[in-house]
């Protein structure tokens, strides 16, 4: 397999385009084009976790959801309160 060199010229092209996507994602989100509610496995891929750890916070009231004909909804401003909470709880 043929090793690939990257360059200081490489990372600086891959820094922009990443600050680039958090400024569409942030304009995106304050414009209220992001969804509001989300499904399961998007909740899964956004915060990397299992289906089974997902369960595990609905059950113990971690994460408020909504069930909808067979199809769990999650709040995306709940998720993100949660996060920011608990982050604030692990700092002590």
């Amino acid at each position: 397999m043929p090793a690939n060199i990257v360059t200081t010229d490489d990372l600086q092209d891959f820094k922009i385009e990443l600050l680039d996507e958090f400024k569409n994602l942030l304009t995106r989100q304050s414009q209220g084009k992001l969804k509001r509610y989300l499904k399961s496995n998007e909740v899964m891929e956004l915060l990397q976790i299992s289906p089974g750890t997902l369960q595990n916070l609905r059950i113990n009231g971690t994460l408020p959801y909504t069930k909808i004909g067979g199809i769990i909804f999650y709040d995306a401003e709940e998720i993100q309160k949660v996060m920011t909470d608990n982050r604030i709880h692990n700092k002590f």
